[in-house]
């Protein structure tokens, strides 16, 4: 049995990966910054005992501090770090260039990266140094995004956060392995989470479909499972790894 800190569990893909877990025997810690009645309700689908909800703002500089320690102090100490929390591209954050003023604009990126990316520096900082302490190996696993690669032009400061996380990724597993810490990351395509149900009910869905080859958008369970996977021991050799998780929407030299 392992412990898992998954951040932003509150729905979506990192419920689905908190349920992953559970349904493998590990421990879990369930994340959220605002949505608490989500995070309740991911704890209350989890199978086995032993798991917890605990919160914390990922995106101030001593967040990744306190949310690895409730983690600890919640569910003991812990294996895997999934670094799922992120500002989502949506309607209330869209800054197109040439169009957006300018404190929009650097709103969008202070926020974006405060959270897509130095947050997640902050806990790899703090999980790493905790599996040191200990002389533990351990995984951490980051959710990027296809959009690093192919670029967000309604949402620069998102596809630069996690082109940013994909980097840090990388340097980390260089960094601590070691110490047996394997670092990855999975970069999803469009994925049916609840807050994107209507855009694919709606006019916008044929064409979200149509982006892939298979005729469909990906679920949280599919991530999910790349999710585990890239944790899991027998994955350790594939650290430094950017796991394409897209349909083959978009493929990359």
């Amino acid at each position: 049995m392992r412990t898992v800190l998954i951040t932003g569990a509150s729905g979506g893909i990192g419920a689905a990966v908190a349920r992953r877990f559970a349904g493998a025997g590990d421990r879990v810690a369930v994340h959220y910054a605002t949505n608490h009645a989500g995070a309740e309700e991911t704890l209350r689908s989890l199978e086995g005992t032993g798991h917890a909800v605990i919160t914390g703002d990922v995106g101030v500089p001593d967040g990744g501090l306190n949310i690895v320690a409730a983690a600890i102090e919640a569910v003991g100490p812990l294996d895997v770090l999934v670094c799922n929390a992120a500002v989502a591209p949506g309607p209330s954050n869209r800054h197109v260039i040439g169009e957006t003023p300018y404190e929009q604009w650097n709103a969008a990126f202070r926020q974006m990266v405060n959270v897509n990316l130095l947050g997640a520096a902050n806990l790899a900082w703090a999980f790493a140094n905790h599996l040191i302490g200990r002389s533990s190996p351990g995984a951490i696993v980051n959710v990027g995004s296809r959009g690093a690669f192919r670029g967000e032009p309604e949402f620069p400061a998102y596809a630069a956060s996690k082109a940013g996380l994909h980097a840090l990724g990388q340097s980390l597993a260089v960094a601590l392995a070691p110490q047996g810490i394997s670092v990855t990351s999975v970069a999803p395509g469009f994925v049916a989470t609840p807050r994107q149900l209507a855009k694919l009910d709606g006019t916008e869905g044929d064409a979200l479909r149509a982006q892939s080859p298979f005729g469909r958008v990906g679920t949280p369970e599919e991530i999910a499972e790349a999710v585990f996977w890239l944790a899991s021991p027998e994955a350790a050799w594939s650290s430094g790894a950017i796991l394409d998780a897209n349909g083959a929407s978009y493929l990359r030299p």
